[in-house]
């Protein structure tokens, strides 16, 4: 019965690969009678020699960019860095104390102190996670940690580890569980990033603010917050996938062990892979350590195609139109090692094994020996044997069960050489996570199995400090270093160990490839093939004159993973890529005076006199009342008349603003009078302290809409700002419903325009189906949203196979059905309704903790951002009846769950939308 159960799994998977790569066929051909004008020549012209360059050397950079120079004009750049899960502080890093703490965190770490010793750079932000559980060391809980400062004169401030809060505050989740919280972090690092920009402004810049020159997302979650980071600053993203989730997906399906629900549920795998587009779809720069990675894993995705990449780009530097699509760039910049610990004796002694320094009674003959050599030695009845040398996370991936038994079943190499693991920290493998403890508990099972006692070490513990000592013990008996990884995406403990004068095998699956091609110090492996693991060590081991080859190589070519170079090459890179991208200056708004309609709101007193030309009815019938507000209106009037219209003016004296995106349509997708009256009950539950609080309407409908459905009910001059058609649109009322030109030119970047407009109807439509199912709304339609009108009854793609389409093609957009699903409206990348609300939180200086969002239980498909951030949320029960949830994702994609908390004090649900009910679930979120 199971194997039927994994055939059917295996024929399900098979299918989906095999309509995925006809879709992606479909898509080249779209591409390819847009991309055919130039000539072959032009095509491919500088893509092969860079291609064999990068082979050759991985750390060159491409010749049509200029390498930075500490020589060129003067900068002061401020450079942001994310790297959102595990544990990251500065020393002593707990490197493999659990799964998210591993080679990534002391990548990022060492980027951020390199980073900021360039000189040009002023201040590098590593933004992390703030980790306040007993779990952990308090160290972790602290809000910033200083982790370089810059001699005196340098002209730096230095690199900063800056946490900020995400998640549950009393316990430690894994990276899996932290998607629910993205946008609270997402809101937390804008939040930081917007004070430190006016903080440096006025210290270097003239009191303009000075926003980061790059933002740097480090693997999935990191990137979906520096990709909604980007947008909302207009500061280019660079991504650093680290591991890739498409590529560890299809590994597990290969391994046969679990379905993909399986995955799913335990890797949040789906989650990981969309947020992974999300970055490709804003990154201006993607930042790989081998070529291996670009071609065969981010080659996985939707939004990345090696081919359609190299035209697109020979178009950008030929000047010829690329027609709305765009790929990210792809480098290859491997990794830097820190050699502050290597020693130059580490590289010119001539290593010999351990008798000039213990006797065969183990004492030390000559001086005190390192603590981790006595603790790894203690397993070993010959410690003067060569040494096998493997160092990783208790990981299933790691593969480390494989090597065990390639070493236990080849007896030649038993005889010569011991076998040390270091698995990362453990006081007790049953208070591991269950992946850890399953591959810890099998090592020990095979050890006993093998009767390997005396020939494999495998201490519990070991301090970051300690590593340098691990490699310099294997190097003195002569051993070797290998990483079995079933999929290794660069490999920086094989550039460590080089560094050391050891040896190499290494997996043949990912970055190592490159490595052992640049360093030439070893032997590549298939992880899967038990005996050419066993047969790779053994020959290094006995061959000694292959080993000291291998070290003088090895040796000889470590200054390519340098981090100055790394740094130099990154910071080119950079440069070239800041010079394509749009970037302008955002600004915040100076506090300047309210209009005259809100000076006057409140004023009751009459006998204030006014020396004005109003149009009063000389018959002097109106009331006190009336007179007041025909008064306030004609000052108003007269104000606007004046040119005041066109000031800069935004509602500086608010102290919270109300933001209403309650998606109130019939059956048949028409806005209904419940929205006018959730307003009007939203604007009385602010009560007394209506001057303080400023009103935003947030709605799929456009401007004409929005004033034909609320006119009657609803003044549109009680709103600060319109923002309409999913988000593509700003208007304020008290600039006379202009739409606001910095917003379109804001939102308007790698939008395709006209490009994608007929697309949209053949690639939303499911095959077969009538071509009216889906028509263009011509009446709805703007420069900055294209509108399409969905017949009752009719079958279209959801949002999620409909983004993959249009990633597949180049073609980066937002996409939202709204209207009770009778509308869909195609919107540019960067615009949305939440994005809209960060915007005008960095132009008119008001924190997102400040804005309270009024929805129903359902709405459009993109209700849930609406729901997540450090803003609150109000949901108005029964105050939807028809939406368009139904149309978001597909079966098999992510669910709710990874993208809302379950438990959050952020959100609350009233019992109906009533004012009072409105009032008190005010009351319960602590805002009156």
């Amino acid at each position: 019965m199971r194997n039927i159960s994994s055939l059917q799994v295996a024929w399900d998977d098979a299918q989906r690969l095999g309509n995925r790569c006809i879709e992606r066929e479909k898509c080249r051909n779209d591409a390819a009678g847009d991309l055919s004008e130039l000539s072959e020549g032009e095509k491919e012209k500088g893509d092969t020699n860079q291609t064999e360059t990068l082979a050759q050397n991985i750390s060159r950079i491409n010749s049509d960019i200029e390498i930075w120079s500490n020589e060129d004009k003067p900068r002061r750049l401020y450079i942001v860095l994310i790297s959102l899960h595990g544990l990251v502080r500065g020393e002593n890093m707990e490197l493999g104390r659990d799964s998210d703490t591993g080679g990534q965190v002391k990548y990022v770490v060492e980027l951020a102190r390199a980073l900021s010793n360039m000189k040009g750079v002023y201040r590098v932000d590593l933004l992390t996670r703030q980790i306040t559980s007993v779990e952990v060391d308090s160290s972790y809980g602290e809000p910033i940690e200083m982790l370089a400062c810059p001699p005196d004169g340098s002209g730096s401030c230095g690199a900063y580890i800056v946490r900020i809060p995400c998640g549950p505050r009393d316990k430690y989740i894994p990276k899996e569980s932290l998607w629910p919280h993205i946008p609270e972090f997402l809101d937390g690092a804008l939040s930081h990033i917007i004070n430190m920009a006016r903080a440096l402004g006025e210290e270097i810049d003239g009191g303009k603010p000075m926003w980061p020159y790059v933002i740097h997302g480090h693997y999935a979650d990191a990137g979906e917050v520096a990709a909604y980071l980007s947008g909302v600053l207009n500061v280019p993203m660079v991504l650093t996938g680290h591991s890739l989730g498409r590529n560890k997906f299809e590994q597990l399906l290969k391994q046969g062990r679990y379905s993909r629900e399986d995955i799913n549920s335990t890797y949040k795998i789906m989650r990981r892979i969309e947020a992974e587009e999300l970055g490709l779809d804003a990154a201006e720069l993607v930042v790989t350590s081998t070529r291996q990675e670009i071609e065969e894993q981010w080659g996985l995705y939707d939004g990345f195609d090696i081919k359609m990449e190299r035209k697109l780009r020979v178009r950008r530097r030929r000047g010829v139109s690329c027609h709305g699509r765009y790929m990210p760039r792809m480098v290859v910049i491997p990794p830097g090692m820190d050699f502050s610990y290597v020693t130059a004796k580490d590289s010119l002694e001539v290593v010999g094994d351990l008798k000039s320094l213990i006797g065969a009674d183990r004492t030390p003959n000559k001086r005190h020996l390192p603590p981790i050599w006595a603790e790894i030695m203690r397993f070993l009845a010959n410690p003067h044997k060569p040494m096998v040398l493997a160092l990783s996370r208790p990981d299933p991936k790691k593969n480390v069960t494989t090597l065990l038994k390639a070493y236990a079943e080849c007896r030649p190499l038993r005889e010569i050489a011991n076998l040390t693991l270091i698995l990362g920290n453990r006081d007790d493998i049953e208070e591991m996570s269950n992946s850890s403890s399953i591959v810890l508990t099998t090592v020990l099972k095979l050890i006993d199995k093998y009767d390997l006692y005396g020939q494999v070490a495998y201490p519990k513990h070991h301090n970051q400090c300690d590593v340098p000592e691990i490699y310099r013990l294997a190097a003195k008996t002569k051993g070797v270093f290998i990483n079995p990884a079933l999929v290794e995406p660069f490999g920086l403990t094989l550039i460590e160990a080089a560094a050391y004068g050891l040896p190499v095998v290494a997996t043949k699956n990912g970055g190592p490839v490159d490595i052992v091609k640049a360093l030439n110090n070893g032997l590549l492996i298939d992880p899967h093939d038990q005996k050419a693991i066993a047969d790779a060590l053994l020959k290094l081991v006995a061959d000694k004159n292959l080993w000291l080859e291998c070290r003088k190589h090895g040796l000889k070519n470590i200054h390519r993973f340098s981090w100055p170079e790394h740094c130099r090459n990154y910071l080119s890179h950079v440069e070239h890529c800041r010079n394509r991208h749009p970037t302008t200056r955002l600004e915040i708004m100076t506090t300047l005076e309210e209009p005259m309609s809100e000076s006057l709101r409140d004023v009751e007193d009459l006998s204030l006199k006014f020396s004005v030309d109003v149009d009063f009815k000389p018959n002097g019938e109106l009331d006190a009342t009336t007179k007041q507000k025909e008064l306030i209106r004609t000052l108003t009037q007269m104000a606007t008349s004046n040119g005041n219209s066109t000031v800069s003016y935004y509602p500086g004296r608010r102290q919270r603003l109300f933001i209403i995106a309650v998606d109130c349509y019939n059956n048949n997708g028409l806005c209904t009078g419940m929205l006018s009256s959730i307003i009007n009950n939203v604007m009385t539950s602010a009560g007394s302290r209506s001057g303080e609080t400023g009103f935003i309407l947030l709605t799929g409908l456009s401007l004409l809409e929005a004033k034909e459905a609320l006119t009657s009910q609803v003044k549109l001059e009680d709103f600060d700002a319109l923002v309409c058609s999913s988000g593509s649109e700003m208007y304020y009322p008290w600039k006379d419903l202009v739409a606001d030109a910095n917003y379109e030119a804001h939102v308007e970047y790698r939008w395709p325009g006209g490009n994608v407009r007929s697309m949209v109807m053949r690639l939303a439509r499911i095959a077969d189906e009538a071509e009216d199912d889906i028509v263009e709304h011509i009446s709805a339609c703007s420069s900055r949203c294209y509108s399409y009108r969905i017949k009752p009854g009719a079958k279209v793609r959801r949002i999620d196979d409909l983004r993959q389409r249009f990633r597949m093609r180049g073609l980066r957009c937002n996409l939202v059905y709204t209207q009770a699903a009778k509308r869909l409206n195609v919107v540019p990348l960067i615009a949305s309704r939440v994005q809209a609300l960060r915007y005008l939180s960095v132009r008119w200086g008001i924190d997102l903790s400040k804005m309270i969002v009024f929805v129903g239980e359902r709405g459009d498909t993109d209700y849930e951002d609406l729901l997540v951030g450090i803003h609150k949320t109000v949901i108005l029960k029964g105050s939807v009846e028809y939406a368009s949830e139904m149309l978001f994702r597909s079966e098999d994609s992510f669910k709710r769950e990874d993208v809302v908390p379950q438990d959050t004090p952020n959100i609350a649900l009233t019992e109906g939308y009533d004012t009072p009910d409105i009032t008190t679930a005010l009351e319960t979120l602590g805002i009156i």
